[in-house]
């Protein structure tokens, strides 16, 4: 990051670059606000990216579009509930219309002990078959 630095600093200095194109602006910018952008070298193992909270973000907002379209407030609840049922078995890496026939088909054990019949958990609770 220092040899970044250096460089930047030094397209800069030596006009080596036109301030008013975008790379120009990145750099006056990167320049500018060096300290708050390196803040997190400063905590060891914080990633380089933030993909994971993006990818997050991404499916939100692709859901915010798609609630546009709901025709009543009872339907956008709902379809909240599938959204949130759907991404947290994602996260999980669970098929989310295996898991929700599991519910179906043990509906009672389910109902008793809900905290055996999470996405991260059920199989385990499976009867033998």
């Amino acid at each position: 990051m220092s040899e970044l630095k250096s460089w930047a600093w030094a397209q800069l200095e030596e006009k080596k670059v036109e301030p008013n194109s975008g790379l120009g602006k990145a750099l006056a910018y990167m320049q500018k606000h060096w300290d708050p952008l390196t803040l997190f070298l400063r905590e060891p193992g914080a990633p380089l990216d933030n993909n994971i909270c993006e990818r997050a973000l991404k499916k939100a907002i692709q859901h915010r579009k798609n609630s546009l379209f709901y025709r009543t407030l009872r339907g956008a609840r709902i379809g909240d509930l599938f959204m949130s049922f759907i991404h947290t078995c994602q996260l999980n890496k669970v098929n989310s219309f295996d898991y929700l026939t599991q519910l179906q088909k043990n509906i009672e054990e389910a109902l008793a002990a809900p905290q055996k019949w999470m996405p991260w958990n059920y199989r385990e609770n499976l009867p033998n078959e």
